[in-house]
């Protein structure tokens, strides 16, 4: 029989305790691809909900936007103000100026 395609040639013990440390290599680079899959895998989920929390929290600002914009009308104003018999007034302002300042 052929030396070659006697496979217990190749797979004998001595073989086996020789390469233990590159069989251990192999395993802990199994276990870190494994362990990396899954953090990818947690962080895609972690960024899923986080992109759906920041779609609600979009939504919500957009709304409370539009609903101020639409209270600080001054028609809308005047309705709110006008339960305190509040009016607006119809004279323009006064404007206080300091005499003793030179204008140049």
């Amino acid at each position: 029989m052929n030396k070659e395609t006697n496979f217990t040639f190749w797979l004998n013990y001595n073989w086996v305790v020789k390469n233990i440390p590159f069989f251990a290599w192999c395993a802990v680079l199994c276990v870190i691809y494994i362990a990396n899959g899954h953090f990818g895998e947690k962080m895609i989920r972690n960024i899923n909900t986080l992109g759906k929390q920041n779609k609600e929290l979009m939504y919500e600002y957009k709304t409370l936007n539009g609903k101020l914009l639409y209270n600080s009308k001054q028609s809308e104003l005047e309705k709110a103000v006008g339960v305190l018999s509040l009016q607006l007034p119809t004279e323009m302002p006064i404007i206080i100026t300091d005499s003793t300042l030179v204008k140049n």
